[in-house]
């Protein structure tokens, strides 16, 4: 059994809510621009759109495909597009409007703080390596009162790299003055957390809040953080 010192958190879909947080935030939007009247549709039918093209272009942006300004928007008007508004000004505005509310929100998933007072007691040295932007991330971390559990806090703007690219675990390791052997990435995401770790030789945590189905073989994975108390 490998003796890890060194865990590197995910911070979205991990830790941080972001679904419920960003349900919420988009809620006040919605409401700020009377997006009822203008949409013309039920808030849950706009949310769903929104779900939709934020996963598509936050997968783009991982790629390399578009950048950070581009999908910070276009998810905005895109989800706009689909009941016809063809707005890029009003587009703009709701994506300023929802990245000013959304880091202020503070829903985290169960037993988050439980398992990291656990973990630092322990005395495990906690980092996070996380795609959201520097300036929002942090902005997260301290109105939710996750801050002060961290040692390093690795973000993709920070790093000029994103996972799943190697570059920025290898980037992470340094910061930490970690190694690889005594190192372990926690995370949801398959693909950039996963599968990015993995192929840097880097043992993993799949967090599956979710019960998603995959092929890869994580070294564990867990249903809930409280699971957590099983490995460390």
């Amino acid at each position: 059994m490998p003796v890890y010192k060194h865990l590197f958190f995910d911070l979205d879909h991990t830790l941080w809510d972001f679904d419920a947080n960003a349900k919420t935030s988009l809620t006040d939007v919605y409401a700020h621009f009377d997006l009822d009247s203008i949409v013309a549709a039920p808030f849950d039918d706009f949310y769903q759109k929104y779900l939709h093209h934020n996963e598509a272009l936050w997968t783009r942006y991982q790629q390399g495909s578009i950048t950070a300004e581009e999908l910070k928007w276009r998810r905005m008007w895109r989800t706009l597009m689909d009941f016809q508004i063809a707005d890029d000004t009003l587009s703009k505005n709701i994506s300023t409007k929802f990245l000013e509310i959304l880091p202020t929100k503070k829903q985290v998933f169960p037993h988050t703080f439980e398992i990291l007072n656990y973990l630092k007691n322990k005395n495990y040295q906690l980092h996070l390596i996380t795609n959201g932007f520097e300036k929002t991330q942090w902005s997260k971390l301290k109105n939710s009162n996750l801050d002060g559990y961290f040692s390093e806090v690795i973000t993709s703007e920070g790093s000029n790299s994103l996972k799943p690219k190697k570059e920025i675990f290898e980037f992470a390791i340094q910061k930490a003055k970690a190694t690889i052997a005594e190192s372990i990435m926690l995370g949801d995401n398959l693909d950039a957390d996963i599968q990015g770790a993995m192929n840097v030789g880097m043992d993993t945590v799949f967090v599956n809040h979710i019960n998603a189905a995959t092929e890869l073989k994580p070294t564990f994975t867990i249903t809930h953080l409280q699971q957590l108390e099983t490995i460390f």
